[in-house]
């Protein structure tokens, strides 16, 4: 291209065109090469071009008519170049159509490159490209329909595909183009990019020389993404991965306490066209240790408590990571003390002062700076949920001392309402802070995205022999005040944070129950009191299932409220709440299914619980734990009247009025395990027992323990608390006594990995693997902690926020069940508006 840019190649290129010029004319020009005219431009015409503005490329040829020029000349030569390095022409041609005397009409003729019709890929030599590969492929090369067809364009896609597979282990892409004209579109292309990705590349060796102090498996470790091919590693070598664990290596150097460590070089080499080796040389150094710890500029807190944070001392290892996060990451590093006493603008530099043989001094400069205030708090994104309702989750208050365990802590309770994404605030623009170093304040903004939360449940499960369907519809923002207020309903008063629940279930005429419920967080608006009322009815007869009468029939009445208060002590995650409970149950010839016929029983019943939540989300928690104590108990009747002989009077009048005494317990742990928060360890532990006055009484049938598959809460004669245990039969761990499987005591121990495939406000996914043990017992005396049933599996989980969480568990009983055959084995279970707990 270059040569044909020469005065020479331009006069044969402009002027022996089999376009418009005459040979006499071409002849003239070339026996005047060596001695060139000038003329004046008397026309000056762009032709070709469809796309482009003509003015604008007589605005960049520098020419205009009454212009002289010389032919041929340089610089001609230069507009030619200069048309070419645009990239938007496929050919560039000058013309003249006409030449008197020293007068001249040139015409600068283009052919633009072609534009893009369409695209495809396809695999060559085997290569399959799948659906999703396009749809990724497309959105990385950020191809546009109309867009210009360049060498250019088509070498960077290439470039971007071959970095797109070469991020799933595949390094010797091949990839070329077919350009064809499009039939339907003028000067259009439709480009065809044929990959064939060979086979995938993997890492044989990780060799490393000159680490004498630490061993190749310890280096191999602290690479996290980057591993040798095994059994267990794909061995897939992906450059940006590599990169960040050739950091990996330095950093865990450092934490050694090996300061100057670097890695010379490294060496990619083939071995074939499957494997490759990496060498990896590293220049060690000197391992140091800490001598002397100064602190300067300190008034506020003394040195001895900001050692005693450090928690390093003379002689440890000089940890450069430790030492950064004991000094400003930790939840209890010296700058988050700092930052919790109001000293926002604090400032600290560790400053290494000396170097002497193996050991270092170093010096903590700080100025600590005036106090800080917060100022203006500010609200966005509650369109739905009123101001009040965010602004008492928050603990940052304007005139009050910054402090940044109070921002998270504002963050985590807004994140587990329920009312906003709580991965909205992972975002940068989650929260704008706003320091004002001049006036010594801080503004806050907390950006929300309010997401739906109200949920229509719909969810079936099996119990006592009958599949009983559910249906219900939960508010969770309603708003109680704004019951009878004009414009309210769209579709229901919203927007003060409290629940209301419906719910019916049924298996037709045989069995129905409704149930309402409605709690209200902050009750009376002033403090974080909880007030709960909930009341439902069941009625179950011999009726056949969909259609009949019947003569047979028992029915229950609940009502219960509750009080609850969120402590200050011993932190404010802590709430007591109490509840008074009242259930009837009334029967009528029923003596086939219950322990006496014609009656009524009573059961009430006062709760106490006290119970800790600090997990930072509801639906995927990545940190915090759950604990609850609580405790149910009657009057004990039967010790407050005269003396019977309880063995002469029947169930009916023992069961008038209920007792018994009820204790659970419920610890659950979440927490990260990547760094990215990702994936998550969830521990649980649950236990409960019924116990009772009167051992002549003995146990009250009402309140046990149904303890076994998915844990839905189907169907239950006596009341009883349904738990899960997946890979068994629903019901199979309780003994089976009077009719009914119950238990008087139980424990279950659970451990899960969880991973999100998706976490949005429309919808949420995550897969989980799981290990369980759990057992039950009739007597309290036979509890054995260490006779469990023990299961493994897999289930999903997801979360949408009109339905609620839907989910199905796979899993495998790895015990045998007394008297039970076939209770474990392989057990799919599925779950409809509820976790499987």
């Amino acid at each position: 291209m270059k040569e044909l840019l020469t005065p020479k190649l331009l006069a044969i290129l402009f002027f022996t065109s089999n376009i418009l010029f005459g040979q006499d004319v071409i002849q003239s020009i070339e026996t005047r090469y060596n001695n060139p005219k000038r003329y004046v431009i008397q026309e000056l015409t762009v032709s070709g071009l469809q796309f482009l503005d003509p003015n604008q490329i007589l605005s960049v040829s520098g020419f205009a008519v009454g212009d002289t020029i010389t032919v041929p000349s340089e610089d001609l030569s230069l507009l030619v170049k200069k048309l070419w390095l645009n990239r938007y022409f496929s050919k560039v041609e000058l013309r003249y159509s006409k030449i008197e005397n020293d007068k001249i009409w040139l015409d600068i003729n283009l052919q633009e490159n072609p534009r893009l019709a369409k695209w495809e890929f396809t695999g060559s030599s085997g290569t399959k490209i799948s659906k999703s590969n396009k749809t990724d492929l497309t959105e990385k090369l950020k191809l546009r329909r109309g867009s210009e067809v360049s060498e250019f364009m088509l070498e960077n896609s290439k470039r971007l595909i071959k970095m797109y597979f070469a991020e799933k282990g595949f390094l010797n892409v091949e990839v070329s183009t077919i350009q064809s004209a499009d039939t339907a579109l003028k000067n259009a292309a439709t480009i065809t990019f044929v990959i064939n990705k060979n086979p995938k590349v993997k890492i044989k060796n990780l060799n490393f020389n000159g680490n004498s102090n630490i061993s190749d498996r310890k280096l191999r470790k602290s690479m996290k993404k980057t591993k040798r091919k095994s059994l267990f590693r794909s061995g897939k070598y992906i450059q940006e991965k590599y990169d960040e664990d050739l950091d990996n290596i330095i950093t865990y150097y450092n934490k050694k306490g090996y300061r100057d460590a670097k890695i010379v070089s490294d060496t990619i080499y083939a071995l074939d066209n499957k494997f490759i080796n990496v060498d990896i040389n590293i220049e060690e150094g000197k391992q140091y240790f800490i001598r002397n710890i100064t602190w300067i500029g300190n008034s506020v807190l003394p040195e001895e408590h900001l050692n005693a944070t450090l928690g390093l001392k003379k002689g440890d290892v000089y940890d450069k990571s430790t030492l950064n996060k004991m000094l400003f990451e930790d939840d209890l590093s010296v700058s988050t003390q700092y930052n919790d006493m109001g000293y926002m603008f604090f400032y600290l530099d560790p400053v290494e002062i000396n170097i002497e043989g193996d050991s270092i001094d170093l010096e903590m400069r700080m100025i600590e700076y005036d106090q800080a205030r917060f100022n203006r708090i500010t609200i966005n994104g509650n369109n739905k949920t009123d101001e009040d309702v965010v602004r008492r989750e928050l603990y940052t208050k304007p005139g009050e001392l910054f402090s940044k365990t109070a921002i998270v802590e504002s963050i985590r309770r807004l994140g587990t309402s329920g009312y906003f994404n709580p991965e909205a605030f992972n975002k940068p623009e989650g929260i704008s802070v706003i320091p004002d170093r001049a006036n010594s304040t801080v503004d806050l903004a907390y950006n929300l995205e309010e997401v739906s939360n109200d949920q229509l449940e719909l969810s079936g499960g099996w119990g006592s022999g009958m599949f009983v369907g559910s249906v219900g519809v939960t508010f969770n923002n309603f708003a109680m005040s704004r019951l009878f207020k004009k414009g309210a309903w769209r579709p229901v008063p919203s927007g003060e944070g409290q629940t209301l629940s419906l719910r019916g279930q049924s298996n037709g005429s045989y069995y129905n129950t409704f149930s309402l419920s409605f709690m209200d967080p902050w009750f009376g608006k002033k403090k974080p009191n909880t007030f709960t009322f909930s009341a439902y009815f069941a009625h179950e007869s011999n009726a056949s299932y969909w259609l009949g009468d019947a003569d047979q029939w028992m029915s229950v009445l609940g009502i219960s409220v509750g009080l609850g208060k969120r402590l200050k002590w011993p932190d404010n995650n802590f709430m007591l709440r109490g509840d008074l409970s009242y259930q009837r149950y009334t029967l009528h010839d029923w003596s086939s299914y219950f322990t006496f016929s014609n009656g009524s029983s009573n059961n009430l019943s006062f709760g106490l619980t006290l119970s800790r939540v600090s997990i930072d989300q509801q639906f995927y928690p990545r940190q915090g734990s759950e604990f609850s104590i609580g405790v149910q108990l009657t009057p004990p009747y039967s010790l407050l009247g005269s003396d019977k002989d309880y063995t002469a009077i029947s169930d009916a009048e023992r069961y008038k009025w209920i007792e018994y005494h009820k204790w659970t317990f419920r610890f659950a742990t979440y927490t990260s395990l990547s760094s990215s928060k990702k994936l998550v360890l969830h521990t649980k532990t649950k236990f409960g027992v019924l116990g009772y006055y009167n051992k002549e009484w003995g146990y009250s049938p009402f309140e046990g323990y149904i303890l076994g598959g998915d844990g839905m809460s189907g169907y239950t004669r006596y009341g009883q608390e349904v738990v899960g245990l997946r890979g068994y039969e629903n019901n199979s761990l309780s003994p089976y006594k009077n009719g009914v499987n119950t238990a008087n005591i139980y424990s279950k121990f659970t451990v899960e990995l969880r991973y999100p495939i998706i976490l949005e406000p429309s919808s949420s996914i995550y897969v989980l693997a799981f290990f369980e043990a759990g057992n039950s017992w009739y007597e309290i005396r036979d509890f054995n902690p260490f006779s469990l049933k023990r299961s493994v599996g897999a289930g999903l989980r997801l979360y949408l926020p009109i339905v609620g969480i839907l989910g199905i568990d796979w899993g495998y009983g790895l015990d045998k069940v007394k008297g039970y055959d076939g209770a474990g084995g392989g057990k799919f279970h599925f779950s409809i508006g509820t976790i499987i707990d």
